[in-house]
C-alpha cells in the first residue's frame, strides 16, 4: 500500500510562514505525497517549489466558510491556477443548501469546474454542519456539477472527518466522485479508518507524524 499517495500534505493556518510553507514543500518532495495544499497567497510559491515532480499543487478556494459569491470564487481559482494550482479545494455555500437553494449550489459548484477545466476540482461539503439528508443532496449536487472529489470538512468548523460521514459520501457518489477525508486526521489509526471508510485522499498537516507510524520510525 502506498500510504503516501493519499497525502495532501496541508498547511492552511492563517499565520503559517514562507519557512514553514517551504518546510512541508520539502516533505512532500522527499516522501512523494499527492500534492501540497495552501491558501491561495501561497501558491505561486509552492508551485515553483514543486515544479518538475510529481507532487501537485493543490489551492483552497471560497475558504473556509465558502460563503463568498460565486464571482468571487471565479476569481479565485483563476488566479489559483495562473499561479499554478493543479488541483482546487472549494467550499460549498453550506446556507445555500440548508435554504434548499439548490440551483445556487449546483450552479456554484459547476462554474467553478468550468474554470478548472481537466483540473481535479474537490467539494468541501463541511459535514459537521450538515444533517444526514444535506450530506445526501451534497454529494448528489457535486456529482451533477462534475466534481471529481467531494470532501467532508476544512478543519476550521465545529468538527472535522469522521469514518461514518466518509462511508456516506462513498456510498452516495458511487464512484461517479472520490472522497476526500480532512480535519482531525492526527494519527495512522485514524488515516487508515478513513481509507477503510473509502477515503481516496487523506488532507492533514499531522502527515509526517502518520507516515512514521506507518513506517515504524
Amino acid at each position: 500500500m502506498d500510504l503516501n499517495k493519499y497525502f495532501d500534505h496541508t498547511i492552511l493556518k492563517p499565520d503559517a510562514t514562507a519557512k514553514q510553507v517551504e518546510k512541508i514543500c520539502k516533505e512532500a518532495l522527499k516522501y512523494g505525497f499527492a500534492s501540497v495544499c495552501v491558501n491561495q497567497y501561497r501558491t505561486k510559491m509552492v508551485s515553483q517549489m514543486l515544479k518538475d515532480s510529481n507532487v501537485k499543487v493543490c489551492t483552497v478556494v471560497g475558504f473556509p466558510l465558502g460563503a463568498v459569491a460565486t464571482e468571487v470564487k471565479i476569481a479565485e481559482a483563476k488566479l489559483a491556477i495562473a499561479d499554478g494550482a493543479e488541483e482546487i479545494d472549494m467550499v460549498i455555500n453550506v446556507g445555500a443548501l440548508k435554504d434548499k437553494d439548490y440551483d445556487y449550489v449546483l450552479t456554484d459548484i459547476r462554474i467553478v469546474k468550468e474554470v478548472c477545466k481537466d483540473l481535479v476540482l474537490k467539494v468541501i461539503i463541511e459535514t459537521c454542519l450538515l444533517d444526514e439528508e444535506e450530506k445526501k443532496k451534497a454529494c448528489e449536487l457535486c456529482v451533477e456539477a462534475g466534481a471529481d472529489y467531494v470532501k467532508t470538512s476544512t478543519g476550521f468548523s465545529t468538527a472535522g472527518a469522521n469514518k461514518e460521514d466518509v462511508a456516506l459520501m462513498k456510498k452516495e457518489t458511487a464512484g461517479r466522485a472520490k472522497v476526500k477525508a480532512s480535519g482531525g486526521i492526527h494519527s495512522y489509526e485514524e488515516a487508515m479508518e478513513m481509507i477503510e471508510a473509502g477515503a481516496d485522499r487523506l488532507g492533514t498537516s499531522a502527515t509526517i507524524n502518520i507516515l512514521g507510524e506507518y513506517l515504524g520510525v
